[in-house]
Protein backbone atom coordinates (compact mmCIF):
# COMPACT_ATOMS: atom_id res chain seq x y z
CA UNK A 1 0.00 0.00 0.00
CA UNK A 2 1.09 3.70 -0.49
CA UNK A 3 2.79 5.56 2.70
CA UNK A 4 0.64 6.42 5.25
CA UNK A 5 -1.92 3.40 4.64
CA UNK A 6 -3.69 4.92 1.57
CA UNK A 7 -4.87 2.76 -1.09
CA UNK A 8 -2.80 2.73 -4.27
CA UNK A 9 -4.75 3.88 -7.45
CA UNK A 10 -4.89 2.47 -11.16
CA UNK A 11 -5.78 4.79 -14.11
CA UNK A 12 -7.27 2.89 -16.82
CA UNK A 13 -7.33 4.93 -20.26
CA UNK A 14 -9.31 4.49 -23.22
CA UNK A 15 -10.67 7.78 -25.93
CA UNK A 16 -14.25 8.47 -24.88
CA UNK A 17 -14.45 6.85 -21.02
CA UNK A 18 -17.63 5.41 -21.92
CA UNK A 19 -16.79 1.61 -23.00
CA UNK A 20 -13.52 0.16 -22.20
CA UNK A 21 -11.84 1.92 -19.19
CA UNK A 22 -15.41 2.10 -17.42
CA UNK A 23 -15.61 -1.81 -17.75
CA UNK A 24 -11.49 -2.19 -17.04
CA UNK A 25 -12.51 0.20 -14.22
CA UNK A 26 -15.49 -1.74 -12.75
CA UNK A 27 -13.25 -5.33 -13.08
CA UNK A 28 -10.94 -4.19 -11.55
CA UNK A 29 -12.39 -2.73 -7.80
CA UNK A 30 -14.41 -5.76 -7.88
CA UNK A 31 -10.84 -7.85 -7.96
CA UNK A 32 -9.46 -5.62 -6.00
CA UNK A 33 -11.60 -4.63 -2.94
CA UNK A 34 -9.81 -5.13 0.06
CA UNK A 35 -6.53 -5.65 -1.21
CA UNK A 36 -4.90 -1.72 -0.92
CA UNK A 37 -5.81 -0.93 -4.77
CA UNK A 38 -8.43 1.33 -6.03
CA UNK A 39 -8.96 1.62 -9.88
CA UNK A 40 -10.58 4.65 -12.14
CA UNK A 41 -10.77 5.82 -15.33
CA UNK A 42 -10.18 8.90 -17.85
CA UNK A 43 -10.61 9.06 -21.81
CA UNK A 44 -7.85 10.92 -24.06
CA UNK A 45 -10.61 12.60 -25.60
CA UNK A 46 -13.97 12.35 -23.22
CA UNK A 47 -16.17 14.79 -22.56
CA UNK A 48 -16.91 14.97 -18.89
CA UNK A 49 -20.49 13.57 -17.12
CA UNK A 50 -21.07 11.02 -20.20
CA UNK A 51 -22.80 7.49 -18.99
CA UNK A 52 -21.20 4.31 -19.81
CA UNK A 53 -22.67 3.21 -22.94
CA UNK A 54 -25.66 1.12 -22.39
CA UNK A 55 -23.92 -2.04 -23.44
CA UNK A 56 -20.96 -1.68 -21.41
CA UNK A 57 -23.29 -1.72 -18.20
CA UNK A 58 -25.11 -4.70 -19.92
CA UNK A 59 -22.17 -6.59 -20.20
CA UNK A 60 -20.76 -6.16 -16.55
CA UNK A 61 -24.00 -6.35 -14.88
CA UNK A 62 -24.19 -10.05 -16.14
CA UNK A 63 -20.91 -10.86 -14.23
CA UNK A 64 -21.96 -8.59 -11.24
CA UNK A 65 -20.15 -5.68 -11.87
CA UNK A 66 -22.16 -2.79 -11.73
CA UNK A 67 -20.87 0.35 -13.55
CA UNK A 68 -24.42 1.89 -14.25
CA UNK A 69 -23.07 5.40 -12.08
CA UNK A 70 -19.88 5.63 -14.12
CA UNK A 71 -19.66 9.44 -15.94
CA UNK A 72 -16.85 10.00 -18.19
CA UNK A 73 -13.90 12.13 -17.36
CA UNK A 74 -10.81 13.45 -19.79
CA UNK A 75 -7.62 12.84 -18.91
CA UNK A 76 -6.11 15.60 -16.39
CA UNK A 77 -2.68 16.42 -14.64
CA UNK A 78 -4.67 15.78 -11.60
CA UNK A 79 -5.96 12.68 -12.45
CA UNK A 80 -2.58 11.17 -13.97
CA UNK A 81 -0.24 12.25 -10.95
CA UNK A 82 -3.04 10.92 -8.89
CA UNK A 83 -1.98 7.58 -10.67
CA UNK A 84 0.53 4.54 -9.33
CA UNK A 85 0.06 2.88 -12.51
CA UNK A 86 -1.90 3.75 -16.20
CA UNK A 87 -2.76 1.04 -18.22
CA UNK A 88 -3.59 2.11 -21.59
CA UNK A 89 -5.77 0.45 -23.83
CA UNK A 90 -3.55 1.07 -26.93
CA UNK A 91 -0.36 1.70 -27.95
CA UNK A 92 -1.64 5.20 -29.58
CA UNK A 93 -3.33 5.82 -26.10
CA UNK A 94 -0.03 4.80 -24.29
CA UNK A 95 1.76 7.22 -26.71
CA UNK A 96 -0.59 10.28 -26.23
CA UNK A 97 -0.40 10.02 -22.25
CA UNK A 98 3.65 10.22 -22.65
CA UNK A 99 3.26 13.49 -25.06
CA UNK A 100 0.70 15.22 -22.63
CA UNK A 101 2.53 14.08 -19.36
CA UNK A 102 5.95 12.93 -19.97
CA UNK A 103 7.01 12.69 -16.29
CA UNK A 104 4.24 9.65 -16.48
CA UNK A 105 5.85 7.73 -18.56
CA UNK A 106 7.22 5.20 -16.77
CA UNK A 107 4.13 4.50 -14.85
CA UNK A 108 2.15 3.66 -17.89
CA UNK A 109 1.63 0.42 -19.67
CA UNK A 110 -0.89 -1.21 -22.10
CA UNK A 111 -3.33 -3.16 -20.93
CA UNK A 112 -2.42 -6.31 -22.55
CA UNK A 113 1.41 -5.96 -20.83
CA UNK A 114 1.21 -8.39 -17.91
CA UNK A 115 0.69 -11.44 -20.07
CA UNK A 116 3.06 -13.85 -22.16
CA UNK A 117 1.52 -13.18 -25.26
CA UNK A 118 2.84 -9.85 -27.23
CA UNK A 119 1.00 -6.45 -25.94
CA UNK A 120 -1.54 -5.24 -28.27
CA UNK A 121 -4.30 -2.79 -28.41
CA UNK A 122 -7.92 -3.61 -26.81
CA UNK A 123 -10.31 -2.72 -30.05
CA UNK A 124 -12.76 -0.20 -29.38
CA UNK A 125 -16.57 -1.50 -29.32
CA UNK A 126 -18.24 1.56 -29.23
CA UNK A 127 -21.46 1.62 -32.09
CA UNK A 128 -21.20 -2.24 -31.54
CA UNK A 129 -23.36 -5.55 -30.95
CA UNK A 130 -23.60 -7.06 -27.15
CA UNK A 131 -22.01 -9.81 -28.41
CA UNK A 132 -18.54 -7.50 -29.06
CA UNK A 133 -18.52 -5.63 -25.81
CA UNK A 134 -18.53 -9.42 -24.41
CA UNK A 135 -15.99 -10.45 -26.16
CA UNK A 136 -14.36 -7.26 -25.26
CA UNK A 137 -15.31 -8.12 -21.33
CA UNK A 138 -13.50 -11.04 -21.93
CA UNK A 139 -10.36 -9.73 -23.35
CA UNK A 140 -10.47 -6.85 -20.69
CA UNK A 141 -10.21 -9.68 -17.74
CA UNK A 142 -7.53 -12.00 -18.93
CA UNK A 143 -5.73 -9.09 -19.07
CA UNK A 144 -6.47 -7.27 -16.00
CA UNK A 145 -6.03 -10.77 -14.44
CA UNK A 146 -2.42 -10.58 -15.57
CA UNK A 147 -1.93 -7.44 -13.99
CA UNK A 148 -3.62 -8.65 -10.76
CA UNK A 149 -1.14 -11.34 -10.79
CA UNK A 150 1.96 -9.36 -11.73
CA UNK A 151 0.80 -6.83 -8.66
CA UNK A 152 0.66 -10.16 -6.32
CA UNK A 153 3.90 -11.64 -7.65
CA UNK A 154 5.54 -8.42 -6.18
CA UNK A 155 3.81 -8.52 -3.26
CA UNK A 156 1.86 -5.47 -4.07
CA UNK A 157 -1.65 -6.79 -2.80
CA UNK A 158 -2.77 -6.22 0.47
CA UNK A 159 -4.09 -9.21 2.53
CA UNK A 160 -6.82 -10.24 4.35
CA UNK A 161 -5.36 -12.64 6.91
Amino acid sequence: MAEGGQLKKVLVVCTGNTCRSPMAEGWLNAKLAGKGWTAESAGVAAWDGSPASPEAVEAMREIGVDIAGHRSRGLSRGVVDGADVILAMTEGHRREIARRFPEAEQKTFLVHGFGAAPAEDVADPVGCSLDVYRKTRGELAQALGDFVLHLAERGELKTNA
